[in-house]
């Protein structure tokens, strides 16, 4: 197998409010898996975002707030920080783009481009507050979305439709912060020309086999209908101030900062550990690979956005392998907003249920083709019958067997016959399985194969009966649970990525070297050796016996007392 260098990035969150499982299933959870799995196949693999801090979100949150957006940003950063540690992402850098290193990397690259000719300034209309005595940029603004006619479309970007927007263009705006109407007035910007790049955007979009539909024919639709140059630069104080001669006063358009943030990253993490030329193996390399793992909303960001600053800047810089972007996660039928307490949050999430319950779920049901939808029962449906009565009862009926019946040594076994033989094999094909999904960026395949291992492991059991066999053929019977034993030292291994705190836990009880997460992939299918001594198991899961009206309810008790304790 052939090893090399992977950068694994998730969109970089914006911080104005706790992020929702929507949110995490979409960037931080996928892009954690994908690193886990890369870790464990022995390539050299850094995983990177950090906290979007600048821009109007930001901003409009302050004013709301009655704090700086500084004072703002700083609080968020460390709970978010914090919140992603507790869900198992295993970051290298989670870093902000209030970070020294972003910021300047952000001058200079523009500035390149500047320097390249494909940045340019003219007048522009832009809306304005007479009230508030303010541009209104991005979220400064909501109206109707001129293409598809959506009541509360941005500034910047449909939610509905995902079309990139002007203020200019909404029909009927109004300002967020006090609601009047706002006139037209004049002011200067700064655009790069993405025209200029379309003939090369769409042939690395073409020609990338990696890229999945809806983010290939998202994009080249977008460039097909005609690249206009867009804004760098914004009339907002709160943000990484415009390096151009003549712009004072101005600063970079909040999207053009983060998605800088991936290379910035990468530069920062290097730096701290002594190697501050280390980044550029995984940024030129042309045999390392960058993936992204984004929601579609933020599809145009990155196979266009960023493409086009990397080409403009004149380096040499990858391009994005893959851009695995997830649809959207709906509650119930609707999309999450905090105001109407639509959604779970990922702290609250937390309050509920162990971290690694709700890893699994969001993995196994991830929107990757169609939008989904969370419901309560979906959710105990799936931890009861995939994780509690698969997936855990056949390793604690394994192990408890070895423990009370082969005095916790792995027992030897009699010669394996055909049908053993058929169920390794079965299972080798679906560690294999595993590893192609994974790679792929196909998440939920992969999640699910990893509990068809564990159905297989239970059928074979149900057909042995080893409990029944004991009393009459000890040897056959110390052959299926040798076989048994087998499967539960692949399902460690092929369940590190997805549910890495309930894998150590198993590994730990295995008895094995070290720690699951710097073991291999191919650990999976190495034998457990006859008189190998286990631990005793304990139960990995635990049942949920309730309903959705309890669940709510469960719920509505952790809002009320966060609500408290803010």
């Amino acid at each position: 197998m052939k090893l090399g260098k992977v950068l694994v990035t998730s969109a970089w969150p914006y911080i104005n409010v706790t992020p929702h499982l929507g949110n995490l299933v979409g960037s931080v959870l996928s892009a954690d898996v994908a690193a886990r799995y890369y870790r464990l196949r022995g390539d050299d693999v850094l995983l990177v975002s950090g906290s979007d801090e600048h821009g109007t979100p930001i901003e409009v949150e302050a004013i709301k707030e009655g704090i700086t957006p500084k004072e703002l940003t700083d609080r968020n950063h460390a709970r978010v920080a914090d919140l992603f540690k507790r869900w198992g992402a295993s970051f290298d850098n989670y870093t902000r783009t209030e970070s020294p290193v972003h910021k300047a990397f952000v001058q200079e690259t523009l500035m390149k481009i500047y320097r390249n000719g494909y940045i340019f300034s003219q007048e522009t209309e832009m809306l304005y507050c007479e009230n508030d005595q303010r541009f209104l940029p991005d979220r400064f603004v909501e109206g109707k979305c001129p293409y598809c006619g959506y009541e509360r479309a941005r500034g910047d970007q449909c939610d509905r439709c995902g079309r990139l927007l002007e203020t200019t263009f909404l029909i009927e705006p109004h300002c967020v912060i006090c609601g009047n109407t706002p006139t037209v007035k004049t002011t200067r910007h700064w655009y790069i020309d993405l025209s200029r790049f379309a003939d090369q955007l769409t042939k690395y979009i073409k020609d990338n086999q990696q890229l999945p539909a809806n983010a290939k024919n998202f994009s080249l639709n977008w460039i097909k209908e005609g690249l206009k140059p867009r804004a760098v630069t914004r009339d907002v104080e709160w943000g990484i101030p415009a390096p151009f001669p003549g712009a004072e006063g101005k600063t970079i358009y909040v999207w053009v900062d983060a998605v800088l943030g991936y290379v910035s990253a990468t530069i920062e993490y290097c730096k701290r550990i002594g190697e501050p030329e280390k980044w550029r193996e995984f940024w030129f390399d042309k045999t390392a690979k960058t993936l992204y793992f984004v929601g579609k909303d933020n599809i145009p960001f990155h196979t266009i956005i960023l493409p086009a600053l990397l080409l403009a800047s004149g380096e040499d810089y990858n391009l994005p392998w893959n851009v695995s972007a997830t649809e959207f996660l709906q509650f119930k039928g609707e999309k999450a907003s905090k105001s109407l307490r639509i959604g779970i949050w990922i702290d609250e999430a937390l309050e509920l249920f162990p971290v690694d319950y709700w890893r699994f779920f969001l993995i196994a049901t991830r929107p990757e083709s169609r939008d989904s939808n969370f419901s309560w029962d979906f959710f105990v449906e799936k931890i009861n019958a995939d994780l509690n009565d698969t997936f855990g009862n056949f390793i604690h009926r394994t192990l408890t067997f070895i423990n009370s019946q082969f005095s916790g040594e792995i027992p030897k076994p009699a010669k394996l016959t055909a049908e053993d033989e058929s169920i390794l094999q079965a299972v080798r094909e679906k560690v294999e399985s595993a590893a192609q999904d994974l790679k792929a960026a196909k998440l939920q395949s992969a999640a699910n194969t990893l509990v068809a291992i564990s159905r297989v492991g239970n059928q074979y059991l149900n057909d042995k009966e080893p409990w029944n066999l004991v009393k009459t053929d000890k040897e056959k019977a110390a052959t299926v649970l040798y076989v048994s034993a087998q499967i539960v030292k692949a399902i460690a291994v092929v369940s590190a990525p997805f549910i890495p705190g309930t894998a150590e836990q198993l590994w730990q009880t295995l008895n094995l070297t070290g720690s699951v997460h710097k073991s291999k992939w191919e650990e999976a299918l190495k034998p457990l050796y006859a008189g190998h001594k286990i631990g005793k198991p304990k139960p990995l899961f635990r049942k949920i016996d309730a309903e959705e009206k309890q669940l709510d309810e469960k719920l509505a008790q952790i809002r009320e007392k966060m609500a408290k304790n803010a």
